[in-house]
């Protein structure tokens, strides 16, 4: 009787554990951005240790890139990555599968070789073995996208780079514990804490307080309501801990992102109203590579992406101004490595910088840094606004990728000169669609609304409800007339048609279009008017402000 309660309990106690491994799996996780309290003297450790982390990385990258280039060197495997690619077939798929795996095993290419390789690595320059583990996974996954995604090449990480501390597992590495009511973190000898500034990051705190006094009760209490309402609770566990070492206005500082379990708690102002509001509608928005447009059963919208109160065309303007003058600087001092036409001499060269060249790299790298933060939180808080006015989000599928290759045709204009081959490079580095459409993305599905990408013969710069009918305009026709005469923004006229998407058919709702254009006309005409008056330039709008 003893031996068969004792089993029972085993088996009870198996069934618990993959109960509670298949919560951890499909529950959400967010992270928290804190500053610690550390030292100098411990900052700097955590920059060198960052910078043989670095250097690991880099070692293992060019035996692992040097493995990848001569497996694709081999027309077999070329050959069959070809048949993969064409055939249809699941049966046939599958064979060429095993055959590329084995080929892939055969020449080292493969997640095992990458982890067995970074080992003697790891121990070369003394690094911990999990934070090695990690950094063997982030190379892994780009010779993952090389063999399966997009993936061209595997980069090294340049001098200066400092990559992130990371260990994904709580004890291991970073290990958290809580002493005097805080949370305190250890790394090697080194233990230390955070600074909490705020309301949000305290309420996370205490959270994860909370959940770390009783775990036992929190996971066992999780795992019930998955088995008996079907969803996930928020237990706040936290999963572990990343160091993110970052230059600052010329000092090194040191950010923790700890990975805690459950959604983020919600932000509320000094008046303790909550910060952000959830609206209710559809909302259609068009995002160009620098304007974003938008209807809303509330609001129609044209403005500029990832700008935050002043104009950063400015700040832009002043970064390649600097990155100029670090180049005349770089080419005054280093005469030898250059052809007379200007460009860079091949081979293997030596470079010197004049102490003028390092004070304005130093000037440059803050202000990208600066920008890089702006951008954020501008498309942070467009995101925020737009999840306010609605709950369904319609927009065309993401293309940015697409818009930054360059042209491979050659091809003369009118005059007989050679047309530029160059896209929107500049525009999309500088104001982040794609970005901005993933932070939009998150922000509807997090928050329990619906986002909506429509099908590729959408179309919606080209349809004319008025002639029913899809005319093709050139990119250059920012203003233009349907066909009764009425002349429409063309960005926002795309929002408007997104705006009428019809759930049952995916496409556009022409009865819808008819009914409710002639008030949403008015109210672009009233946007447009305001931004006259405003004085606001709209990028590529055809808008002219005097």
């Amino acid at each position: 009787m003893q031996r068969a309660a004792e089993k029972r309990k085993s088996t009870m106690d198996g069934d618990y554990s993959k109960l509670l491994k298949q919560y951890h799996k499909i529950s959400d996780r967010h992270i928290l951005v804190v500053e610690t309290d550390m030292s100098d003297m411990d900052v700097l450790k955590v920059v060198d240790l960052s910078d043989k982390i670095r250097k690991a990385g880099n070692e293992l990258v060019g035996l692992m890139r040097k493995n990848w280039e001569q497996l694709m060197r081999t027309k077999r495997y070329r050959k069959l990555l070809s048949l993969y690619g064409n055939t249809n077939d699941k049966t046939k798929r599958k064979e060429l599968s095993v055959q590329l795996n084995e080929m892939q095993k055969s020449y080292h290419v493969t997640w095992d070789d990458c982890r067995k390789c970074m080992i003697p690595i790891g121990k070369k320059y003394g690094i911990d073995a999990v934070f090695a583990l990690t950094k063997a996974e982030d190379v892994w996954r780009g010779i993952e996208k090389c063999l399966y995604g997009n993936g061209n090449t595997i980069h090294f990480s340049k001098y200066g780079e400092l990559p992130c501390i990371r260990a994904k597992q709580m004890n291991r590495g970073i290990p958290i514990s809580v002493k005097d009511g805080e949370l305190q973190f250890k790394l090697g000898k080194t233990t230390f804490k955070i600074r909490v500034d705020d309301r949000f990051r305290q309420d996370e705190v205490n959270a994860v307080l909370s959940y770390l006094a009783e775990p036992e009760i929190m996971d066992r209490k999780a795992v019930d309501t998955l088995i008996k309402e079907g969803y996930c609770i928020d237990t706040y566990r936290p999963c572990y801990a990343t160091l993110v070492p970052k230059m600052i206005r010329g000092k090194y500082r040191v950010y923790l992102h700890l990975t805690i379990e459950g959604k983020s708690k919600l932000k509320y102002d000094r008046f303790g109203n909550r910060r952000y509001k959830y609206g209710k509608g559809m909302i259609g928005a068009d995002i160009g590579t620098q304007t974003v447009a938008y209807t809303s059963d509330t609001e129609v919208g044209l403005k500029n992406l990832s700008e935050r109160g002043n104009s950063i065309q400015s700040s832009e303007r002043k970064e390649r101004l600097l990155y100029r003058a670090m180049d005349r600087s770089r080419r005054a001092t280093n005469p030898q490595n250059y052809n007379p036409d200007g460009t860079v001499k091949k081979g293997r060269k030596t470079w010197k910088y004049s102490n003028h060249y390092k004070k304005r790299k130093a000037r440059h790298s803050e202000l990208c840094r600066i920008n890089a933060v702006n951008r954020q939180l501008a498309i942070n808080e467009d995101a925020n606004h737009l999840r306010s006015l609605g709950d369904t989000f319609i927009t065309e599928p993401k293309n940015a990728g697409k818009l930054m290759k360059r042209v491979k045709e050659t091809t003369k204009n009118r005059k007989g000169k050679f047309n530029k081959k160059k896209r929107f490079g500049k525009s999309i580095k500088n104001r982040c669609p794609s970005g901005f459409q993933t932070t939009v993305e998150k922000k509807f599905k997090v928050t329990g609304g619906t986002y909506i990408e429509v099908p590729n013969n959408y179309r919606a710069s080209q349809y004319d409800h008025t002639a029913d009918d899809y005319i093709k305009k050139k990119l250059s026709d920012r203003l233009y007339k349907l066909q009764d005469g009425t002349e429409v923004q063309r960005d926002w006229y795309a929002s408007f048609l997104l705006y009428c998407y019809d759930y049952r058919t995916q496409s556009i709702d022409k009865g819808k279009c008819n009914t409710i254009f002639k008030d949403f006309y008015n109210e672009e005409k009233a946007l447009i008017t305001w931004i006259k008056i405003h004085k606001i330039k709209i990028l590529n709008s055809g808008i002219k402000v005097a």
